[in-house]
């Protein structure tokens, strides 16, 4: 048996792409985190846009949060319970239908995402200053993800099949 030190896995392939833009993913939401604590900004990193769109739609259900968001239902749900217990969010039932619930910002939601936004234009910025460093990240996993919505992998390994 080879030992493991002499013969690493080849885990930078191309083919563990995935896996190198999950490990971006991580150091932007650690970074953004820590942005977030010095600025006093108590929202959680990935429910920033969830914020940002109720505050646009002024008050909206699960479903039209996902909806816009482009998200699942499920995903959607699994966020309002931390932003109702940080005083962000809080919801009534819809009058036409008891089993829907329509959220609104708090007061104190209308105050962190303030904050939010002049944390956004600075990093805003920073991104600017990180793409000219190291190329448009964005645009490209955009366009990716364009191609892949268009044309899953499995079409693409096996063309004929």
């Amino acid at each position: 048996m080879t030992e493991r030190k002499n013969n690493p896995a080849a885990i930078d392939d191309i083919v563990f792409l995935g896996r190198a833009l999950e490990r971006l993913s991580v150091l932007i939401d650690e970074q953004s985190k820590a942005v977030f604590d010095d600025m006093g900004i108590v929202i959680p990193v990935h429910s920033c846009s969830l914020m940002v769109v109720l505050a646009h739609l002024g008050a909206a259900s699960a479903s039209d949060l996902a909806r816009e968001l482009g998200r699942s239902h499920q995903l959607v749900m699994q966020k309002i319970p931390k932003l109702v217990s940080l005083g962000l969010i809080h919801h009534q039932k819809d009058d036409e239908d008891a089993r829907r619930r329509v959220f609104h910002l708090t007061d104190k939601g209308v105050e962190q995402l303030a904050k939010f936004e002049q944390c956004r234009m600075r990093l805003h910025v920073v991104y600017e200053g990180l793409f000219a460093e190291a190329g448009d990240v964005k645009t490209l996993v955009d366009q990716m993800a364009d191609a892949l919505s268009v044309r899953p992998l499995g079409a693409r390994i096996n063309p004929d099949g």
